[in-house]
């Protein structure tokens, strides 16, 4: 049973077969160069490419569509090149994944300061209040000032969606705009004719599970033009010498396109996107809400002899402005954590492929386990390197708490015997005492 759509899709044996034939019937050779096999690469790729910005409606005179490994090689893209300055600033969610939370490092060694919006519990939703604050506040010194503001259409901890109304109340106050749709694409539709991010990093992996090591940064030609890249590597400039020391960057996507792209593997991705059409995104949207719904329903029922809750859900309990990923722990009748490393050892002996652990979500895994500030500067006391399970131990040491829990996500081709196994699963946990260190 599979219930890991969050952290990758699962594909067709048509995607995989369509794919193989055509390598079968096609010789593909490396796009720069103008011989036959490297004009059929490249043609293959622009039609991708094109097939990319149609998917998210998004105006190829306003967006281009850059190939990059993963989410996190875009975000990576935006994070090293965006024009951090002092008086520059970052604003980005306690929400957010660990690939938004690294941009911070490029912004503190530049000298823009950084802020993090929190998210209120129960449901993690953002602090609206505060939010609007950070957007309206002037930057500090003379202006102007490039400012980036990053966070999650989707959450990969809690399913929170996060209104995409921000994006227009960011940008009208001047902000550029870094919208993390990894979570979100795979089952909602993005209208970015409707909608104006700077930046969308996704995984194709995620949406439709074939193929794996391909990803997008679609950017706003003119937020593009902003970027200044570090660094030059073979396909991103037009011209290079040793001697006279000098380069020029290529235009557009291709300068931020390093080296050979995946050309056997990039055709797949037009055939995935093809594959979501044709199911049709909103079935998909809709099926995913239904199962959502009633798997929460039940979760939420669970109760031990006693009347103590079987789980503790983190975040929404019902499907308005959510997704299909719940994060959630199992109590005893005592109402003691059973430990999510012990739920996720049961579940493999099931054969149940789920998440635990915090998910590369640090700031919402802070706020839904009511860690402080005070109690994580401890946690890191120690200079030497900690691995996430000493980090566990630290916290359960020394404040009784934890920072990880059990997470189950639901995607395309999810069914109700995949929602009603896992709550048959979850019975057996009822009035049944656990040890909380068991593994």
């Amino acid at each position: 049973m599979y219930l890991d759509y969050t952290g990758g899709g699962l594909y067709d044996v048509a995607q995989v077969r369509a794919h193989a034939e055509m390598l079968e019937s096609t010789v593909f050779g490396n796009p720069h160069s103008t011989n036959p096999t490297s004009d059929t690469s490249g043609k293959l790729i622009d039609g991708c490419r094109k097939a990319v910005l149609r998917f998210f409606n998004a105006d190829p005179d306003e967006y281009v569509a850059i190939f990059t490994p993963n989410a996190t090689g875009a975000i990576k893209l935006v994070g090293e090149a965006y024009p951090f300055a002092p008086g520059g600033r970052y604003l980005l969610t306690f929400d957010n994944h660990n690939s938004v939370n690294g941009i911070r490092e490029f912004a503190r060694a530049r000298g823009a300061g950084f802020t993090y919006v929190p998210v209120v519990p129960p449901e993690l939703r953002l602090d609206e209040t505060f939010l609007r604050e950070q957007l309206s506040a002037e930057s500090p010194g003379p202006s102007p000032h490039n400012k980036l503001f990053a966070y999650p259409a989707q959450s990969n901890m809690s399913g929170v969606q996060h209104s995409l109304e921000w994006i227009d109340a960011a940008r009208e106050h001047g902000w550029d705009v870094l919208l993390d749709a990894a979570a979100f694409v795979p089952t909602n539709p993005l209208d970015l004719s409707r909608w104006k991010p700077d930046f969308v990093p996704l995984s194709f992996y995620k949406m439709f599970g074939y193929p794996t090591g391909v990803g997008a940064l679609i950017a706003r030609r003119e937020a593009l033009a902003k970027l200044n890249r570090p660094w030059f590597a073979g396909g991103t400039i037009t011209i290079s010498s040793v001697q006279a020391g000098r380069h020029y960057m290529a235009e557009g996507e291709a300068a931020f396109e390093e080296g050979t792209p995946n050309y056997a593997t990039l055709p797949a991705v037009e055939i995935g996107l093809d594959h979501i059409q044709t199911a049709g995104l909103d079935v998909i949207h809709d099926r995913v809400n239904a199962l959502t719904g009633w798997l929460l329903r039940e979760l939420t029922s669970l109760r031990h002899t006693g009347a103590v809750p079987l789980v503790r859900i983190y975040g929404p309990t019902d499907t308005k402005d959510r997704g299909g990923t719940i994060a959630l722990n199992f109590y005893d009748p005592d109402g003691k954590l059973i430990d999510h490393r012990a739920v996720e050892a049961l579940a493999n002996k099931h054969m149940i492929s789920l998440r635990t652990g915090c998910f590369c979500n640090p700031g919402a895994g802070e706020i839904a386990h009511g860690l402080t500030e005070q109690e994580l500067k401890a946690a890191f006391s120690d200079d030497e390197r900690m691995t996430f399970e000493q980090f566990l131990e630290a916290l359960e040491r020394d404040c009784d708490k934890s920072a990880g829990s059990v997470r189950v996500s639901l995607g395309i081709v999810s069914t109700f015997d995949d929602v009603y196994a896992f709550t048959q699963f979850a019975r057996g946990f009822l009035n049944q005492r656990r040890d909380r260190s068991a593994r």
